[in-house]
């Protein structure tokens, strides 16, 4: 027979700790991104993101001056809606 004692307290300060952990990554995830940080999150060249879906009407996206910028969000959903979608095509 085997016998496992578990320490309470310390359990609860490693569940603390991890989902201290999980809150602090979920503040610092980007608001927007640019085209440089949609390349890098799809790893993806700009030449081939335009090609397969930037210009796609619900593709979200905003251009400020010279630079284009995508909610971060909302570009995340559509990127794995459209790669769902390419498994059909």
């Amino acid at each position: 027979m085997l016998t496992v004692q578990i320490d309470e307290a310390e359990v609860r300060e490693e569940i603390r700790r991890r989902v201290a952990e999980k809150l602090k990554e979920a503040d610092t995830e980007l608001v927007f991104w640019d085209a440089k940080e949609l390349m890098r999150r799809t790893c993806m060249s700009w030449n081939f993101i335009q090609q397969q879906f930037f210009f796609d009407p619900r593709f979200p996206k905003f251009k400020i001056g010279n630079k284009w910028y995508f909610p971060a969000r909302e570009t995340r959903e559509f990127l794995l809606r459209w790669l769902k979608e390419q498994r059909r095509s």
